[in-house]
């Protein structure tokens, strides 16, 4: 139960209805017992069993309860039966049942409308929490994590632990207590009969239990599985063009197919083993009963201590443990597959997130000075990508890092923006660690132009108004024009409320990274982070989104990481990096001089 108690904090904003369920559920317990006990009287008038009595009993004390309604019981049937003849009795009883089974089920519908409540409550605040988790972890959690496990935790593992939350209230109140009230009445019919069917009850439950072992592990081995065949999907749709180009659709409906066969064999085990658990304990509370009707019956029969209605009576109350029994252990299989998915829940509720605001952070709304790396180191698991790198970044610089693949250049934007954070040195805004900054400042000081453009679902407005939520149509159409975008933009059919499709599926790689341009002039930082914006494009989107870069660079601090060189010869500083250190550095003119790796990668991409 420990997970259930760390998912807890859940429920307490809607404690009132887990009250009110609780307290519903005590009356249908009671309710349900009582149904039962209502019925010896009326087979006592229509067996003409009644002890008759014509003398109201008087109320001596709780201790002598029983015997007094039993008295109180003869004396009513016993007076109106005289007066008013036996079919009006009959007709009292009768309605007497039909209320109290009107109550019991009242009752019941009550505890599961309160509790319904609960769990949606619980589920949209659960799921809500899972989102803000997932979008706050740093980019690392997600290199070593696929998507789909993510996503089948958030949609499938947060069901299943809000599912098993109704069958924890149902084993700890509604189920025991409908079991706890049936026993007393068993007790006061009979004390000798019952004592006699608990010899019986405990080798049914360890019957029962052996079934449900093992429960758990299969049931995270299938989750797992979901995780699985969903990133599958995931992955597939985000490559389909790579898919189908290589005519790897086989290989992919292979893989596919063997992860939800696996996921169908689990969930066979785990459905199957579940579904054992009704027809056994029903099977087991059947044969109780069957010795109850063999003990009973020599009570009745031929001990003649027990009559004939409470016998009846009694059977129907043996019979009425059987339901919330079955129900218990149906439940304590969900709570099993409950409590699997709980520790999936927990995994990302309770991941630690290295990067986040310092308790002392500061607000920094604004960039006078300088950028400062100072002599950092940052590894990758065992790779190590930058050593003891060292640069410096007026204020209104544009400065460029090029190099080969894997020189590092990439890492030092993931740095800036503490997307990771360094493991030896300090990177300082205005003499300012970036540590010491608050994350949220210090990323609005900053916009970002990536090389794949990420763009979403949605309209044209919607995606550029990320950099500033509160844009007006005109604002969002001047990015536009500054990111030479509204040339095209102009033509959709709808202006800038044309939706773009899935990451912008509808525009050509050009379109898509002007797009992505505009976003970051609307946003209008200080300092703006280039990684490789234009490797992806042709020539002539290249030379569109090299107007547009140039357009918003002015009055800015640019950092430039760049594959095609042509693009940063007007570089204030450029900055040529080898296995993550600097190798080179200087405008163009003089680094061509040098006649080093600049001039080396220059002649190489003019050969290209």
């Amino acid at each position: 139960m420990n997970n259930f108690r760390k998912i807890f904090p859940f429920i307490l904003p809607y404690k009132r209805y887990a009250y009110l369920n609780i307290f519903f559920n005590v009356l249908y317990a009671l309710f349900s017992t009582l149904s039962f006990m209502a019925l010896i009287p009326m087979m006592q008038v229509l067996f003409d069993q009644t002890k008759r009595n014509t003398i109201a009993p008087n109320w001596t004390g709780i201790a002598h309860a029983k015997s007094f309604l039993e008295d109180y019981l003869s004396y009513f049937i016993t007076h109106s039966t005289d007066k008013f003849g036996v079919g009006y009795t009959l007709s009292v009883m009768v309605t007497v049942i039909i209320s109290i089974f009107l109550l019991k089920n009242l009752c019941d519908y009550l505890a599961m409308f309160f509790i319904t409540f609960l769990r949606n409550g619980m589920l949209r605040d659960m799921r809500n929490a899972m989102y803000k988790k997932t979008i706050e972890l740093p980019l690392a959690f997600f290199s070593e994590k696929r998507k789909g496990d993510t996503i089948s935790r958030i949609a499938a593992d947060v069901n299943e632990v809000q599912g098993s939350m109704l069958s924890i209230l149902e084993l700890i109140v509604k189920e025991p207590l409908t079991i706890v009230f049936t026993i007393i009445m068993m007790f006061t019919i009979s004390t000798k009969l019952t004592i006699f069917v608990f010899i019986f009850i405990p080798l049914s439950g360890y019957i029962i239990s052996l079934i449900g072992k093992r429960l758990k592990k299969q049931s995270t081995r299938a989750q797992e599985e979901q995780g699985v065949f969903l990133s599958t999907i995931e992955e597939t749709l985000g490559g389909l063009k790579v898919v189908k180009g290589y005519n790897a659709e086989g290989y992919f409906n292979r893989i596919f197919q063997e992860s939800t066969h696996r996921y169908f064999e689990l969930s066979n085990l785990i459905s199957n083993r579940q579904n054992l658990a009704s027809p056994v304990s029903e099977f087991m509370g059947i044969m109780v009963i069957a010795i109850l009707l063999w003990y009973g019956g020599h009570m009745v029969l031929i001990e003649k201590s027990l009559n004939g209605a409470s016998f009846i009576a009694y059977m129907g109350l043996a019979y009425n443990i059987l339901t919330p029994a079955k129900s218990i252990s149906k439940a304590s299989y969900s709570i099993k597959r409950g409590n699997a998915a709980a520790e999936r829940v927990l995994e990302i509720l309770e991941q630690h997130n290295p990067i986040v605001s310092s308790e002392n952070a500061i607000q920094k709304p604004t960039f006078d000075q300088k950028i400062s790396l100072n002599n950092i180191h940052f590894q990758y698991e065992e790779d190590s990508v930058l050593k003891d790198f060292s640069l410096t970044v007026n204020k209104g610089q544009t400065v460029a890092l090029v190099g080969q693949s894997g020189s590092g250049k990439s890492t030092i934007a993931n740095l800036l923006t503490r997307f990771y954070d360094v493991n030896q040195g300090e990177i300082a805004i205005d003499g300012v660690n970036i540590k010491d900054i608050d994350l949220h400042s210090l990323r609005g000081l900053m916009g970002l132009v990536t090389q794949d453009s990420i763009l979403f679902n949605d309209t044209i407005k919607a995606n550029i108004s990320l950099g500033k939520l509160d844009a007006t149509d005109d604002e969002i159409i001047e990015a536009l024009k500054i990111a030479n975008a509204y040339e095209f933009v102009k033509d959709l059919p709808k202006g800038i409320y044309t939706n773009i499709g899935d990451s912008g599926n509808k525009l050509s790689g050009g379109q898509k990274q002007r797009l992505s341009i505009a976003r970051a002039v609307l946003k209008n930082p200080p300092i703006m982070i280039l990684d490789e914006a234009t490797s992806a494009l042709d020539t002539e989107s290249e030379k569109f989104v090299q107007v547009a870069l140039e357009n918003m660079m002015q009055n800015r601090t640019s950092i430039v990481i760049a594959h095609r060189l042509s693009t940063i010869q007007k570089a204030d500083l450029i900055v040529v990096m080898q296995k993550g250190i600097i190798v080179e550095q200087g405008k163009h003119d003089e680094l061509i001089a040098l006649d080093g790796t600049y001039n080396k990668l220059v002649t190489m991409q003019s050969f290209e």
